[in-house]
């Protein structure tokens, strides 16, 4: 099978990277790790304006989509530039309102979120129990754990320590306004966690690839015996290796997004097979970064740690490598 982008597709992505490249975005992650949220907030509203919120989006909500290939698109870039928010979340909330039948929630919510008026996070089953950015989200969506109840939390607790401090984790507060109850709410969270996977793969997807390039141009000024440190055998073939495990991982994911679009009956698993080697791509490209950068790679002040910290995170969440290959596991047995 042959995956490639079209004509719109790939202008979309070019669109994105020049307005990120021109952003700034190393100190945009700055700040909001710092919980100092305007910046974030105002690219948040530059990005809103390519439509980027809106893929996710019913057209009858005011969105573009459903549109999981153009949200892998999307999202690539902003994995590639380190885009902090809570990105997937905002995808998930859209891919749960939208599936969720209640037309009075999805059309409170979602007009808002497809035109970045409104930053939405989420804390639901098979994402754990911290809500991202919470503390600069404007609304806190939360599935209880069994799956029944969808609610707009009060508030949210303390942010927790993350391994990427652009990650800013916060439990929801208890209590506030039930949006929906029932078995429909358990569907519509299994769907909103298949986007919220897929939308994080494509993420880690980006970092890897940003980690690998930022690596290459640095064995490359790097010198030692007189030489390019990129000269060496050994450093080529951990290079390869990373580029290999990158470009095998690309055709997954994006095959994960059509059949999500397609809605195929194994969309779950083909989701949680890419979750698992994006993921584990982008962390062996993080690895390879860190070794190969040497003593300057661990050092916060040098921008390789904002990717080395996405990528470890972006590992782990809405499900780490384990958990996703067991998930396909069980689903492809199920059939």
């Amino acid at each position: 099978m042959r995956f490639a982008l079209d004509g719109e597709q790939t202008a979309f992505a070019a669109t994105l990277d020049r307005l990120l490249t021109a952003a700034g975005t190393p100190a945009v992650v700055r700040a909001w790790a710092a919980g100092e949220p305007g910046p974030g907030r105002e690219l948040w509203g530059r990005l809103a304006g390519t439509g980027v919120f809106a893929l996710a989006v019913p057209t009858g909500y005011g969105g573009l989509g459903p549109l999981p290939v153009e949200v892998v698109c999307a999202c690539v870039e902003l994995g590639r530039h380190a885009v902090p928010g809570p990105v997937a979340e905002a995808v998930a909330v859209a891919a749960l309102l939208g599936r969720l039948g209640e037309r009075a929630a999805a059309g409170a919510w979602l007009p808002r979120i497809a035109d970045g008026r409104l930053v939405p996070t989420l804390a639901a089953p098979g994402g754990g129990p911290y809500a991202l950015d919470a503390d600069a989200a404007d609304v806190v969506f939360a599935v209880d754990e069994d799956g029944t109840r969808l609610r707009v939390a009060a508030g949210h607790g303390a942010v927790q320590p993350s391994l990427d401090p652009a990650r800013r984790l916060a439990r929801p507060a208890a209590g506030g306004e039930v949006v929906a109850r029932g078995e429909a709410v358990r569907r519509a969270a299994a769907h909103a966690l298949d986007w919220a996977r897929l939308a994080v793969a494509a993420q880690a997807l980006g970092a890897g690839r940003a980690l690998l390039d930022r690596t290459v141009a640095q064995v490359r000024r790097r010198t030692q015996f007189g030489r390019p440190v990129g000269s060496f055998q050994a450093v080529k073939h951990r290079l390869a290796d990373v580029l290999l495990a990158l470009e095998f991982a690309g055709p997954v994911v994006y095959d994960a997004a059509v059949a999500l679009a397609g809605a195929a009956p194994d969309a779950g698993a083909r989701v949680a097979v890419a979750k698992a080697q994006a993921g584990e791509a982008a962390y062996a490209a993080g690895r390879a970064a860190l070794q190969l950068h040497g003593a300057i790679g661990y050092t916060a002040e040098f921008d390789l740690s904002l990717w080395l910290g996405k990528a470890r995170a972006l590992r782990s969440a809405w499900g780490g490598v384990a958990q996703c290959r067991a998930r396909a596991l069980e689903l492809t047995s199920m059939r």
